[in-house]
Parts: C-alpha cells; structure tokens; sequence
C-alpha cells in the first residue's frame, strides 16, 4: 500500500509537471513567434522595396543580434538564479539579483547604443559591406542601435517575469509591439497615410520605435505583477555573491553566445564576398528557418524554467525525466517543420523574389538544413538546459572550439576554395551543429551537472 502511495505521488508530480511545461510553452513559442515577426517582417516588407535593402539590412541584423546577446549576459543569469531562489523560496535574493541584472544592464546598454551611433560606418566597413549597399546598411544600423538599450531593459525585465511562470505578459507585450511595427512600416517604408516614403530608414525606425514602446510595457507589469519596489537595505551593502553568481553564469552564457554571433558575422563577411545574390539568399533563409527551431526554444525555454525550480528543490531526477520529454517533442517538431519547409522551399523564396539565382541556391540551402537541424535542436536544448542547472562553463569551452574549427573554418573552405558557394558553406554549419550536439547531449545524460546548483542543503 505503502509503494502504491509512493508511485501515486510521483505520477501525480509527474503529470503535474507535463501540464506546467505545456501552460508555459504555449505563451512563450507564441512570443518568441512575434519576436522573430519583428525582424522578419522587415524583410519581408524590405523585399517589395529591393533585394539590395534585404541584403544590407540582413548584414546589420547579425550585428544588432551580436549586441542583443551581450545584453542578455546578465538577463540570462539573472533567469536561471531567479528560477532556482524561486524553487527555494528565496525571495529576497529573487530581488537583489533582478535590481542589480537591470542596474548593470542599463549601463552597459547605454554604452553599447553609443557606439552603434558614432562608429557604425566603421563597424560596417569591418564587416565587409560592399559600396553600394552601405548607404542603407548605415541608416538601419544607426537607427535601431542608438536605441538599442531598451532591448537591454527589455530582457532583463522579461527574464524575470518568466522565470516567476508569469510568460503570458511578455507574450502580450510582443504581440502588441508587431502589431506597431508592422503599422510603422507599412507607413514609412512606402509612405501610407501622408508619412513620408522612407525605404530602409522608416522600417529602422518603425522597429526602434516599437522596441522602446515595449520596454515601457514590460517596466510597468514588471513593477504591478511581480516585483512592486527594490528596497535601497537589500543593497546596502552591495549584495556581491549575488554579483558573483550573475557573472558565473553570465560570463560563460555571453561567451558562448558571442562566440557563436561572431563566427556568424565573420561567415556573413565570406557570403558577402561570393556575391549580392548569396548575402540576399543567406537573409531570406535565415528569416525562414527562425520559424523551424522556433518550437525547440520555446519548449526549452519554458522548460528550464521548471529544471531550475527542480534543482533549486533538489530533485534532480525530476528534472532530467522532464528534460528528455521536452528534447523528444522538440526533435520530433523542428524535424518535421524543417521537412515541410524544405518541400515548399521554391515556392516561398519565389513570393520573396523573382531572382532565379536566389531561388535555385535556397533551395538547396534548405534541403540541407533539414540534417543541420538535428544538431541544432541538441544543442539549444543541451546547452539551455545545462546552464539552468547552473553547468555553464562545459557549453561555451565546446562552442568556441567547433565554431571556430567548423563552423568558420571548415565552411570558408567548402564554400570559397572549394568554390561550393553558400551550399557548401551550409554543409559546414551541418556538420558544426551536429558534432556539437553529440558531445553535449553526453554531457546532459552523464549527471555532472547535479552538484552544479546554486541553492546548497
């Protein structure tokens, strides 16, 4: 009876989890949707306008994606810690660690956006940007980066909401902001409603603008729902251990992200010296293939928040049982959306384009992309989940190692030497993201990362 009891209880926790996974998934899959909407649709819009303003805007968005990782060093660490002190109970170190990820982050967006105004032209000219795209390239990038700190607020407010499970408000807050955007843009962009006709500068700043109308949202629910004040004695003195574990987790999650954003801008600097029509292709598929792994990060997302609250429990077997569920939904869905998309490849590259040479070299961009998503769903879900239980230095050792080795190194080869082009560049990143995920789904299934929690007995 007593047994009976015990395989009740745990099969009641273990629903009860599942059911949790699912309440948080749907909100969040549904944000990180909205998310990626507001950079693709301008390009989308954009590609009405030319193929040239898609390629300069394509080039300016890794940079921007760089700077929006950096600001999620401390966002993110400030989720994991909170997700855990939350597991434990710990609501005054919940605070001192969100005043002190938004106190760092101001500072360091504000510094960041500086530099994206006054040296965009020379950031642009170290990528590559080729003469005649740099005038758009300058514009979009000056823009939306002079305003880039409030994406630095915006993270770090949202991180904390969701690691409360308080996932619908960012979901509603980016919904609204598309909506703004795609106004904005079909406004500015091609001079609607008596505004004036903008090209590439209006969609910069229809997205700007959107980005610090959402900021605004997110401080204002944060303030009402979740944390109403940050009492001045719980910083007095400066709460240092709580700095230290920020930057524990912070510093190797912002490495290995960096690392990764990097070798993305150095491969867009080698598509961008094979030809126009590559840098183009490389920016329509990219919009494209967001939408593929968009299920595997919301599921994961959503799902390290409960693997942080388990490990702040201590129940670590819970946790790795509930992370193999989320991974085998996340491969099976990112598989079958990476098939679909690449049987309807042509005909969505050829709503974008009438290029025939951009719509011959998607094709088979996406074809292969179908075997490069199966490393990429182990590695955001190896590499998210590990660092929620506090392993986060394994991830970013293996990360610059394989990017750089492979994913730079091996596909500037294929590509240019070879003269395989962007087809033989993408057959690099396959082979990068798949090695890679090998070697830290090892890592998730050996259990190292039990004793790497914050919260000690």
């Amino acid at each position: 009876m007593h047994t009976l009891s015990k395989d009740k209880l745990y099969f009641m926790s273990e629903t009860s989890l599942k059911h949790q996974l699912k309440v948080l998934t749907i909100p969040v899959f549904i944000e990180m949707a909205l998310v990626m909407m507001l950079g693709a649709v301008d390009t989308v819009m954009l590609s009405r306008y030319s193929d040239n303003s898609v390629a300069a805007v394509g080039l300016d968005n890794q940079l921007i994606s760089l700077v929006f990782l950096v600001y999620q060093f401390f966002s993110m660490g400030a989720a994991i810690l909170c997700a855990q002190y939350i597991g434990a109970g710990l609501r005054k170190r919940l605070i001192q660690v969100v005043g002190m990820a938004l106190t760092v982050n101001l500072m360091l967006g504000m510094t960041v956006s500086a530099l994206l105004f006054f040296y965009a032209e020379q950031l642009l000219q170290l990528m590559g940007l080729r003469p005649e795209l740099m005038g758009d390239g300058l514009v979009y990038l000056r823009l939306t980066g002079v305003l880039s700190f409030f994406q630095a607020l915006s993270l770090t407010f949202s991180a904390s909401l969701r690691s409360a499970d308080k996932v619908v408000y960012p979901m509603v807050v980016t919904g609204i902001v598309n909506v703004l955007n795609i106004l904005g843009n079909y406004a500015l962009i091609f001079g609607h409603w008596g505004c004036p006709q903008l090209g590439v500068e209006g969609a910069a700043i229809a997205t700007a603008a959107s980005r610090a109308i959402a900021m605004v949202l997110l401080a204002i629910i944060h303030f009402r729902v979740h944390i109403p004040r940050f009492p001045l004695r719980y910083f007095r003195p400066i709460p240092w251990e709580e700095l230290k574990n920020l930057l524990y987790i912070g510093i190797p999650a912002m490495s290995e992200n960096i690392s990764y954003c990097l070798s993305q801008v150095v491969i867009t600097y080698f598509i961008n010296q094979i030809s126009n029509e590559a840098l183009a292709t490389r920016t329509y598929c990219h919009n494209m293939i967001m939408f593929v792994y968009l299920f595997c990060i919301s599921i994961t997302q959503g799902g390290d928040i409960l693997v942080g609250h388990l490990v702040g429990q201590r129940r670590h077997q819970a946790a790795y049982v509930l992370g193999n569920y989320f991974f085998r939904w996340s491969m099976i869905i990112t598989l079958t959306g990476s098939a679909l998309l690449a049987l309807a490849g042509r005909s969505i590259l050829s709503a974008f384009t009438d290029n025939p040479e951009i719509i011959a070299m998607g094709v088979w961009v996406l074809v292969i992309d179908w075997f490069l998503e199966i490393g990429r769903t182990s590695n955001i879900f190896a590499v998210g989940t590990l660092r929620a239980t506090g392993d986060a230095i394994y991830p970013v050792v293996i990360a610059i190692i394989f990017n750089w080795s492979i994913a730079v190194g091996l596909s500037y080869v294929i590509g240019i030497p070879l003269g395989y082009g962007l087809v033989g560049m993408w057959v690099g990143f396959a082979l990068d993201e798949n090695i890679r995920g090998i070697i830290l789904m090892r890592r998730w299934r050996s259990g190292k990362w039990k004793n790497k929690g914050f919260v000690k007995e």
